[in-house]
């Protein structure tokens, strides 16, 4: 009886304090204005500190080129240690509500518990609980409270057990949610100086505003021309000079490389190259995948319209930084019909990577970027791009569409990715 008393003294003093416990972890105290004052001028000053760092290195292209793509991976590392811990809370956050579900549906036991523990706190024998006046009754609820207390015991224990896990739930839920706050502000630093250093990059490559100006009217006249990406990419490398010497470098690389097969002993191991050292085609199992996230469509699934995906399709974090996958020459860059931003690369020997959904594109036509240097930014998801509409998630998060294509015809781009990177979007 006395461990009886104890189970059930503990259940009841347990559940008291979860339910005086819960309404304070509801809530969510104010900010101090300081404090906010105080994380403001800190970013200003990291801003500042990052531009001038960015501006130190800003003719130094071997250098700007390694700080780039350093950075993006950096930031790639972040979000799939993002990823993971919002797996975890997910899987945290579904048994808390389990548990607390199964305390809900047992509110008769946890009312009947309490109502037991009340009246042997008053210190009273068991027989006469029920019926003081009756000896008779009295006795009658002796037996049968000898046969009821056992399974009140085991259900307090259960609920001991249940609250216990609850308990520990929570705390797990506590720590990984510091864990995600620490790590949106390491995403959010090296955002700032991924910025720099890509203002940085443009400030040295930019020529004239006029002319980018004009060329990127000219741009968007062939996009609202040119039926498909096929006829978009002929009528850039025709018509628009930076885009027409990117194909004349990429064919000249193509000739370097057929005369000295061997010079692509470390094809992404050196930031100051300016053309690939390697083909596009010896390249299989090479390339980084552009962005984290999950892939939602492959190459070759149904569209859902009769015909198949020419290309991958990847849902990714909003604002996620965009990579190109492979070394290559910038033959379009801009807004095409409703697949928001579009980015054409001209990876040499007849080689074309396609991508489009982005928000924001930070490379010119004609500029010359490396594997796995960062080239565009994604969205919010707000925007309702043909990608968004096509795909199941809708417009909840970014989509970015990667396809790659030879002498004008979609191909599979499932051998070139590293078997590593290919794992990381896997659904």
């Amino acid at each position: 009886m006395i461990r009886n008393r104890a189970v059930l003294a503990f259940s009841g003093a347990g559940l008291w304090l979860l339910a005086a416990a819960l309404p304070a972890l509801a809530q969510t105290p104010p900010r101090d204005p300081k404090a906010v004052e105080t994380e403001l001028r800190a970013a200003d000053e990291r801003r500042r500190a990052l531009e001038t760092e960015a501006e130190a290195i800003r003719m130094d292209r071997t250098r700007l080129n390694a700080a780039l793509i350093e950075t993006n991976s950096k930031m790639r590392q972040t979000q799939a240690r993002m990823a993971e811990i919002e797996k975890r809370l997910d899987v945290a956050t579904g048994s808390q509500e389990a548990i607390r579900k199964s305390l809900e549906s047992r509110r008769a036991v946890l009312a009947e518990v309490l109502a037991v523990l009340q009246r042997m706190r008053r210190g009273m024998p068991p027989a006469v609980l029920a019926s003081p006046e009756d000896a008779l009754q009295s006795v009658r609820t002796a037996m049968m409270l000898g046969a009821v207390l056992p399974e009140l015991r085991s259900e307090a224990q259960s609920l001991a057990s249940d609250l216990n896990d609850l308990v520990e739930l929570r705390k797990n839920i506590a720590q990984e949610k510091e864990r995600m706050a620490a790590e949106a502000q390491a995403f959010v630093r090296d955002n700032e100086k991924l910025a720099a250093l890509v203002a940085a990059r443009q400030s040295a490559l930019k020529d004239t505003e006029q002319k980018l100006a004009e060329q990127r009217q000219r741009l968007l006249e062939l996009a609202k021309q040119s039926s498909d990406f096929k006829e978009l990419i002929s009528r850039s490398e025709a018509e628009i000079a930076a885009a027409g010497r990117a194909a004349q470098d990429a064919k000249a690389a193509d000739a370097a490389q057929a005369r000295n097969p061997r010079a692509a002993s470390l094809p992404f191991g050196d930031p100051a190259r300016l053309a690939p050292k390697i083909a596009f085609v010896d390249a299989k199992g090479l390339l980084p995948i552009p962005v984290s996230g999950k892939i939602i469509k492959s190459y070759g699934a149904s569209d859902g319209i009769g015909g198949t995906e020419k290309g991958l399709s990847l849902a990714t974090r909003p604002g996620a930084p965009v990579a190109s996958p492979s070394d290559g020459w910038v033959a379009f860059s801009g807004p095409y019909r409703t697949y928001g931003q579009l980015l054409i690369i001209n990876a040499g020997g007849g080689y074309y990577v396609v991508l489009a959904g982005m928000e924001r594109i930070n490379v010119e036509v004609g500029q010359f970027v490396l594997a796995g240097e960062p080239v565009a930014t994604m969205g919010d998801g707000s925007a309702r791009t043909a990608l968004a509409t096509a795909s199941a998630l809708g417009a909840s998060q970014p989509i970015l569409y990667v396809e790659f294509r030879k002498d004008g015809t979609a191909i599979d781009p499932g051998p070139w990715w590293a078997k590593a990177e290919l794992e990381k979007v896997r659904g």
